[in-house]
């Protein structure tokens, strides 16, 4: 979501007159879309006041604007260090703010409404939505369907920094998906902190996955990052029925014990996720043909949360060994200020946190092995997203990196290429690209 709201910001200044600077130290703005999920991201940015001091030294004009998930306690501190901090939610009041400090020095700042901003309301903070984003990428569009979260997770600060859940309205998200593939994406990841309780008037989050999937051309749908809660039959099944689509799914469980997550405020049991993975799975064997049939399921879990026991922490376990999962997103808990857990003692040693890390780790490069030895001996589709030292690296459409020497072929980034698979790894598959082979995968 922050790639996203920075894509925005760029299409704002370019719009202002200002070009984007290869080095921080070259240029008049630099602009911090931050993240407040983690203590640690967030002092990554308070890490910065040392830089904008050596950069002030040879560039006196130089300004800061820090944005994105801020919280509200973390400010004081942050003034002293940026010169602007400002809401992600009102950018298209931007232009006035700024041009009161900057206009004199650039030609544009308080010149006439750009044509990103003509029409919007500045009272409406919804319609920074409308500022048309500068895709940072030519073949993958981040698109927004909608901001906030009201679910309060007791770890978690993003309630308190991007407020209550509002969805966009189906037009607006249905317009900025064509206007993407339009100009070339081929993939399309419909972002929201809650994105499958997406409710806008009578469209659901299955209404409007539909209806994306039915926009013409060639790309494939991605979408993060959902809550286990809002996944009903009808979700389940459109996602299984729509076949752009793509066969991956990261399904947060944060935890495998049901004492933590109650205490983490997470509103279901192990046994109602494990029911809903073998729902999914289910629809996708229904549904889909090939390789398709095998959806890829990663997860995001917090291991040494305060209280957690080492009977608790081995129930994770379990539920890791159980579900086989292709990837996990592990996280050491941290505490972090302002949420309901930092009221809680954090009890577990920090080496302690990091064993139990390293097991769910090593749990997860067995069952993601096993998943991935399937592939060996089939052609896949994988959409290029880099070349280094004469190898192509991408993603398949269940999100496996898959490597493969380019040779002679003229390869760019953005294709869709076959790949046939010829090795399996923990977490990659490596193959060689297969020029007139037709892929197992869409």
């Amino acid at each position: 979501m922050n790639r996203s709201d920075a894509e925005r910001i760029g299409s704002l200044f370019e719009s202002l007159g200002l070009e984007k600077s290869d080095k921080m130290a070259d240029a008049d703005i630099a602009v911090v879309v931050m993240c407040s999920v983690r203590q640690m991201a967030t002092d990554r940015v308070f890490g910065l006041e040392q830089k904008f001091k050596e950069i002030n030294k040879t560039n006196p004009d130089f300004e800061s604007i820090l944005t994105g998930c801020i919280v509200e306690n973390d400010k004081e501190k942050f003034s002293k260090i940026f010169n602007f901090i400002l809401d992600i939610k009102k950018l298209h009041q931007w232009q006035n703010i700024l041009g009161i400090k900057v206009g004199d020095k650039r030609d544009n700042c308080g010149g006439p409404t750009p044509a990103s901003l003509r029409g919007l309301d500045p009272r409406n903070d919804s319609d920074y939505f409308s500022v048309l984003p500068k895709q940072s990428s030519r073949f993958s569009a981040l698109i927004p369907i909608s901001k906030g979260c009201d679910n309060f997770c007791t770890y978690c600060v993003v309630p308190y920094t991007r407020g209550s859940l509002e969805s966009r309205p189906a037009d607006d998200i249905l317009a900025e998906v064509k206007a993407a593939v339009k100009n070339g994406a081929k993939e399309i990841w419909l972002l929201g902190q809650n994105v499958n309780n997406y409710h806008f008037n009578d469209i659901d989050f299955a209404k409007l996955l539909r209806s994306v999937n039915d926009i013409s051309g060639n790309f494939w749908i991605r979408f993060t990052s959902p809550h286990p809660k809002d996944f009903n039959a009808a979700a389940v099944n459109v996602m299984a029925q729509c076949q752009k689509v793509t066969p991956y799914l990261n399904l947060p469980i944060q935890s495998g014990d049901d004492i933590i997550l109650k205490a983490m405020a997470r509103p279901y049991t192990v046994g109602q996720y494990k029911t809903l993975v073998k729902k999914i799975r289910a629809a996708f064997k229904k549904y889909r043909a090939g390789l398709e049939k095998e959806i890829a399921i990663s997860t995001d879990v917090i291991v040494g949360f305060p209280g957690e026991t080492k009977t608790q922490f081995n129930k994770t376990a379990k539920t890791f060994k159980t579900v086989k999962y292709d990837m996990a997103y592990i996280s050491q808990y941290s505490k972090r200020a302002g949420t309901a857990a930092a009221l809680l003692e954090d009890n577990i040693l920090k080496s302690e946190k990091k064993w139990r890390e390293e097991t769910i780790n090593d749990i997860v490069k067995i069952t993601a092995l096993g998943h991935n030895k399937k592939y060996i001996g089939k052609t896949v589709a994988v959409l290029v997203d880099s070349i280094k030292n004469g190898f192509g690296f991408g993603k398949n459409r269940q999100y496996k990196t898959v490597k493969f020497p380019i040779g002679k072929n003229n390869i760019n980034i953005g294709d869709i290429v076959s790949v046939k698979i010829a090795q399996a790894q923990s977490f990659g598959l490596v193959g060689n690209f297969a020029k007139n082979e037709k892929s197992q995968s869409r």
